[in-house]
Parts: structure tokens; sequence; C-alpha cells
């Protein structure tokens, strides 16, 4: 069992001008953190599932990610700027600071948020939300951890995003 640590967030958002629609997780697993990149866990569904929302090849390297994410418009960043976390835990989770999501919306077009998960959503609405005024759809969790649903149950929840 590893000790819990306090952690900030080790790699920026992703978005660009043109960004209209803002998918935010809660904070990166010990795998992304090593990957420095979003959804770095090779189980977690997330790019099999936005590869299959928007009709594409599923990407493999950080560069073909990054370029699914802009050409669809999309904007990845996390509610949690640091914590303290054992591992990859979730339920671990305290000691929160919020991540500020003032660059991306004076920089993009984003206009809507969603929720990868009840953490992602739960941090957003109590420490995010009230500077923002744009309220979040929860949306399931794509990690390994939320076996009850399958890649095609999250896709008929997940498309609402599109």
């Amino acid at each position: 069992m590893s000790e819990a640590q306090r952690i900030d967030h080790p790699f920026p958002p992703l978005f660009d001008s043109e960004s209209r629609t803002l998918i935010l997780g809660s904070f990166p697993s010990v795998k992304s953190r090593e990957a420095m990149f979003f959804y770095g866990h090779p189980q977690n569904r997330f790019w099999k599932l936005i590869a299959l929302l928007c009709n594409e090849d599923v990407p493999v390297t950080i560069e073909e990610k990054s370029a699914l994410i802009l050409r669809n418009h999309l904007a990845l960043w996390d509610s949690i700027h640091s914590c303290t976390i054992t591992g990859s835990s979730d339920s671990s989770v305290h000691d929160v600071v919020p991540n500020d999501l003032s660059v991306i919306f004076e920089n993009s077009k984003v206009s809507r948020v969603f929720c990868n998960g009840a953490l992602s959503h739960k941090m957003y609405m109590k420490y995010i939300f009230p500077a923002t005024g744009i309220d979040a759809v929860k949306l399931p969790s794509t990690s390994p951890a939320n076996a009850a649903y399958s890649l095609e149950r999250l896709a008929q929840e997940w498309k609402v995003i599109l």
C-alpha cells in the first residue's frame, strides 16, 4: 500500500482557441503522472471512448491524443490543482486546492463543462462553479474502477459531449 502524498498537478491543460467543450477529470492517476498526460492508465477507456464518439481511430501517442481532442474542439483539464492522495485512489483525496479554469475560459470558446466521474463533478461544483457560473454535467467515469459500465454504455451517456 502506498502512502499518502501531497501532489501538485504535473502537466498543463489541453485546449486551443477553438475548443468549445471542456472535459474535466478529477486528478491524474499514478500512470497519468508518469506519462505526463491525461488518461495514461492503459485500462482507462477514455481514449477508446472519445475515438468511438468522434468516429476516429484510437490514438496511441500523446501527439495523436492531443490532435484528436483539438480537432474535435474539446479541451481537457482536471478539477484539482493539488491534493493529498494515496496512489490513484479518488476516495483518498483530501486537502484539495482546485484548478483555476480562467485560463481556458478566457482563451477559448468553451461554454460547456462535463465531468468524468463523481469526484471531478463534486470538486467542480464545490470550488469552481461559484467562480464560473457554468453548470457541469456529471458523466460516468471512464476509469477501470468503474467496471459496471461497458464501453457501449459509456458511449450512450457520453454522446452528449458532441
